[in-house]
């Protein structure tokens, strides 16, 4: 018969506070996502209250990265260079006074550059209709030409089904639709409202000046002669349209300057924009590393209320919230010091990119990282995951600067991206009328120390969107 008992028993378990949760989490938000929770969090806790963003900012000095040899004296030593972090002590300020609201300036500033417009292609197109000065009947007519329209400006539909929406209440023929379609096609962007390609292309066209050079020529390649320009056959087209080479180039350089989408011209979607989270700066010391000030969450903990809570357990739920700030403030603090360390760990690896572009990018992998600022590869995974850098070359994800690596044969190791960089450089350079094969790629690398095969080549020039050899071969016989 069982009898119950009690044992004792000694294990170690690993398990999540709920400060660490919290840490994690604001670690791998992006910075919109991170601004947005931190407004939330001022909404249901009375312990945290905005901050203004202050001027007092503050540089730290670090060495480390080596700057290339002045060219003119090749022979003296290469002097380092230092990778200063810009620091505002951002904690400090989490803790001052304040006296104005949460970012208004920021938001006045979005407010200013936002695009509320929102206007649709048929939005826009009705409101030139409204100016037109048309009869009811025409009126009528014109707007269901205008809902039978796509996003690209094309008209969906034919004369006679939009003849047939608009019974019984408008009894009209499929002629009196196309005298009012020509009105829509007069509208702008130009060359809205057509039924082909080659009609858009005509409307756009006929815009132009009727002594514009090679006009007659691109008006009669629009109509009747779109494929052969598609598939560059030009000695066949010049010997179908009898003209000089002249001005047929004048005429392909017409149509060539069309839009094939007009109604893209006019996008309703709200543009988007990256926000950098890191700035990145040649100084004369070397890269400069800064936060963006403007990422920074402005909130800080609200003494007022935090010195009336007391003992009492009246107060619970407040000292709760107070715990809960203090966290916060906390993992916000953390998140700045790693996203500090790991960009300035990449600008350190990644100093000869910013010098002298991608071929000279090294490989990288997380671990390389975490190694560099004792952290885990999952925190360099979270950080680096919608982190933005801007750079004197663009502005990049801190994921681009993460490349996997191929062996050379001296033992060094070449960057996957650096490699795709000197693919593109050596089918830009080549002969157009012996264009370089794969292989023929592949081998030139090899020379260069960088062993290839050529289905790697042929991986990479795909990625790149380039055509293989013997496209780019017909490409310019064609051209000539």
């Amino acid at each position: 018969m069982l009898k119950p008992s009690l044992q004792l028993k000694l294990g170690q378990q690993l398990t999540m506070t709920p400060q660490l949760q919290q840490a994690i989490r604001l670690l791998q938000l992006p910075a919109l996502e991170l601004q947005a929770h931190i407004r939330e969090l001022l909404e249901s806790n009375v312990m945290l209250e905005p901050v203004e963003e202050t001027d007092t900012e503050t540089q730290a000095t670090l060495d480390g990265v080596e700057a290339p040899a002045p060219e003119a004296e090749p022979a003296a030593p290469a002097p380092e260079a230092q990778v200063e972090v810009v620091d505002d002590h951002w904690g400090e300020q989490s803790t001052g006074p304040s006296e104005s609201p949460w970012s208004g300036d920021d938001d006045d500033r979005q407010q200013e550059f936002a695009d509320s417009s929102g206007e649709s292609l048929q939005e826009h197109l009705l409101w030139q209709l409204e100016l037109a000065r048309l009869d009811p009947r025409s009126l009528a007519i014109a707007s269901a030409i205008v809902d039978a329209i796509n996003d690209d400006g094309y008209l969906t539909e034919s004369l006679a089904e939009i003849a047939n929406t608009l019974r019984p209440e408008i009894e009209v023929e499929s002629t009196a639709v196309e005298e009012v379609l020509q009105r829509v096609q007069q509208l702008d962007p130009p060359g809205i409202a057509a039924r082909s390609v080659g009609e858009c292309i005509e409307l756009q066209l006929r815009q132009l000046g009727p002594d514009t050079p090679g006009l007659a020529v691109a008006i009669e390649i629009a109509r009747h002669h779109l494929e052969r320009v598609g598939g560059r056959e030009l000695s066949l087209l010049r010997r179908e349209l009898r003209t000089s080479e002249e001005e047929l180039a004048s005429a392909l350089l017409l149509v060539r300057s069309c839009h094939p989408r007009p109604g893209a011209m006019v996008s309703s979607g709200a543009a988007e924009y990256v926000v950098p989270d890191v700035f990145v700066r040649r100084t004369d010391h070397g890269w400069a590393v800064e936060i963006n000030a403007a990422t920074l969450p402005r909130v800080r903990l609200n003494h007022s209320y935090a010195s009336l809570i007391g003992r009492s357990s009246s107060h619970a739920s407040m000292r709760a919230q107070l715990q809960e700030a203090r966290w916060l403030l906390k993992s916000l603090e953390i998140r700045n010091d790693t996203l500090i360390k790991v960009a300035r760990s990449i600008v350190e690896r990644q100093a000869a990119f910013l010098e002298h572009g991608e071929e000279h990018m090294r490989p990288m992998i997380l671990k390389d990282i975490a190694e560099a600022v004792e952290m885990h590869e999952s925190t360099i995974s979270r950080v680096t995951s919608g982190k933005y850098m801007h750079t004197p070359r663009g502005v990049f994800e801190l994921r681009y600067f993460f490349s996997s690596q191929v062996e050379g044969a001296d033992g060094s190791g070449t960057s996957s991206t650096a490699i795709r960089a000197k693919i593109k450089k050596l089918i830009k350079e080549e002969d157009t009328e012996s264009p370089l094969s794969d292989g023929r790629i592949a081998e030139l690398l090899s020379g260069e120390g960088i062993p290839v095969a050529r289905r790697t080549v042929a991986k990479y020039r795909e990625s790149l969107g380039i055509a293989p050899s013997n496209e780019r071969r017909r490409a310019g016989s064609r051209q000539m």
